[in-house]
């Protein structure tokens, strides 16, 4: 099961940190991805944090700005948000998968997603 936390609202040029933490399973094995989707928006790729080797992957639009983390003895991966803009604004979700690296992970397991706004 994986949990999100760490939403809410925040004035542009803000930072938020969120959460997500896994239960059940070896937390080491799995990639966890963040992803987002914004109103009458498809769901795009934010960042991830592979299991293996420590690689980490950004969307373009967050380079620079979010930074992906995870702590495998607390079973969590932060994404620290800093620089905040409106089209920021979205529900995040984070997502596991068995694959080692970023590229070319596909996600099997979904957390329920929490709200970010970022007020302009």
């Amino acid at each position: 099961q994986l949990v999100e936390s760490g939403g809410g609202l925040v004035e542009t040029g803000g930072s938020l940190r969120l959460a997500c933490s896994l239960s059940g399973g070896t937390f080491s094995r799995w990639t966890i991805g963040w992803f987002r989707q914004a109103p009458e928006t498809e769901r795009e790729f934010v960042a991830a944090a592979a299991w293996s080797g420590g690689y980490t992957g950004y969307a373009d639009s967050v380079k620079g700005r979010f930074t992906v983390s995870r702590e495998n003895a607390n079973a969590s991966v932060y994404l620290q948000m800093t620089s905040l803009k409106p089209e920021d604004t979205a529900d995040y979700y984070c997502a596991a998968s068995p694959f080692p690296f970023v590229q070319g992970a596909t996600y099997d397991y979904w957390g329920q997603g929490t709200q970010v706004t970022v007020s302009s």
